[in-house]
């Protein structure tokens, strides 16, 4: 058990360390890892009987959730930041539903969801990514 915290820590520092010298599409793929290596840890603790555990896990990923929810740019594109902040809420809520329920398949589900996303977002060509931060500085530059 003293093993797996320091492993644990070492993570945490390393991501921590990781996090100061990542650009914007690297955070946000970090939030997705984040939120899905949560959800595991969740998903065994409700396996294990550790409800305490299950429901702090669940509780993070809901905040990560939430993180991404906050990262939305409503200005440059309303329409697609809507409907993912509807997609995130939406997770947020399995999410109470699984915490409540002992419910894997809400896990599931939303592990799913996020599994989606993130290779969505990671499949997104550099160029592409420029372009876009170009624009999303404009947009900010013309308030």
């Amino acid at each position: 058990m003293f093993t797996t915290r320091i492993g644990i820590a070492q993570y945490q520092q390393v991501n921590n360390e990781a996090a100061a010298y990542a650009d914007p599409w690297q955070l946000v793929g970090m939030l997705f890892d984040g939120a899905l290596d949560r959800l595991a840890q969740a998903r065994h603790a409700m396996q294990m009987g550790q409800i305490a555990v299950k429901g702090e896990r669940i509780g993070k990923a809901i905040s990560i959730l939430g993180g991404l929810r906050e990262s939305l740019n409503h200005e440059f594109d309303p329409q697609f930041a809507g409907n993912l902040d509807g997609l995130y809420e939406y997770m947020q809520r399995r999410l109470l539903e699984a915490s409540l329920h002992n419910a894997e398949p809400a896990l599931d589900e939303v592990a799913g969801l996020l599994r989606e996303l993130k290779a969505g977002w990671d499949a997104i060509p550099q160029e592409d990514r420029d372009v876009s931060r170009l624009q999303a500085e404009h947009l900010g530059a013309s308030r």
